[in-house]
């Protein structure tokens, strides 16, 4: 999802996706804890987007250490999306017991990064394997520098030529990609959404289950719309325009809501046994 152009840290503030929806989490999450909490801040979280977050990554060292974040909406087995998102909430839980507000409002950010990524359906899309075929079965880990990742290569100058415009011509691969992050953007800027806070029965099956059911079931309702497949069909539509300002951001949002909010309960928990 857009999250500016990660020039700078504040980048993405008017535009971004990933930081409205962190604000509007952090809103709901606020209605379910104590005002003062423990809990890092919306202005300590939105540090850690744009420039200081995993999209800020890409451009600054290129697949080194860089966070994938895809996912096969319909492969329970792709486990990778999942378990750094499991990492990102262990250390979010441990920085918060350890009242550490930097570690957390970092962890918490990066969190929700990697679910609205998840929860984005044009990274449902399968990157790494197109990726591969169009550099000559080459990973993606082999795009060490800027150049690597915008130009494909190619035995032939004809391969070549076929390759980039398979990723970045019209319809291409990325440019499929980034035309769907930017109508998202465009839609929602300015707007005021619907309502997207958890409810009680959600608050309480994270609490009891855990964040990864419910965000599998968030998965599986987000694929079910099947947004980018009517983009790229179609184009931008009033009907997508619609489908994501009323259904999409909202189903995101409540999810990275219900994230910190286990996170929140299960460190006070811990800190209250201490």
């Amino acid at each position: 999802m857009y999250s500016g152009t990660t020039f700078r840290v504040k980048s993405g503030r008017l535009m971004g996706v990933h930081q409205k929806i962190d604000r509007i989490a952090r809103r709901d999450l606020a209605k379910h804890i104590p005002k003062r909490s423990i809990f890092p801040s919306e202005h300590q979280i939105l540090h850690f987007e744009g420039l200081n977050g995993p999209d800020g990554i890409k451009r600054k060292s290129p697949a080194r250490d860089e966070p994938w974040h895809y996912i096969d909406p319909h492969n329970p087995g792709d486990h990778e999306l999942r378990d750094m998102m499991e990492d990102h909430l262990h250390n979010l839980v441990d920085s918060l017991v350890d009242d550490n507000r930097e570690r957390a409002a970092f962890e918490a950010a990066w969190l929700a990064h990697a679910i609205t990524d998840g929860l984005t359906p044009a990274h449902h899309y399968p990157l790494e394997e197109k990726l591969e075929e169009l550099r000559d079965g080459e990973g993606i880990e082999t795009r060490i520098s800027a150049k690597d990742k915008l130009l494909l290569p190619g035995k032939t100058l004809r391969q070549r030529l076929r390759n980039n415009w398979e990723f970045w011509g019209a319809k291409g691969v990325m440019t499929t990609h980034l035309a769907f992050e930017l109508g998202i953007a465009t839609t929602i800027a300015g707007q005021r959404l619907p309502d997207t806070a958890p409810d009680g029965n959600e608050l309480v099956r994270v609490k009891d289950e855990g964040f990864l059911p419910l965000f599998d079931e968030a998965l599986g309702r987000v694929a079910d719309l099947r947004l980018y497949e009517e983009f790229y069909r179609d184009g931008w539509t009033r009907r997508l325009a619609r489908d994501t300002k009323n259904s999409l951001i909202p189903e995101i949002s409540k999810t990275v809501c219900l994230a910190w909010y286990a996170a929140y309960e299960i460190a006070s928990e811990k800190r209250r046994k201490r």
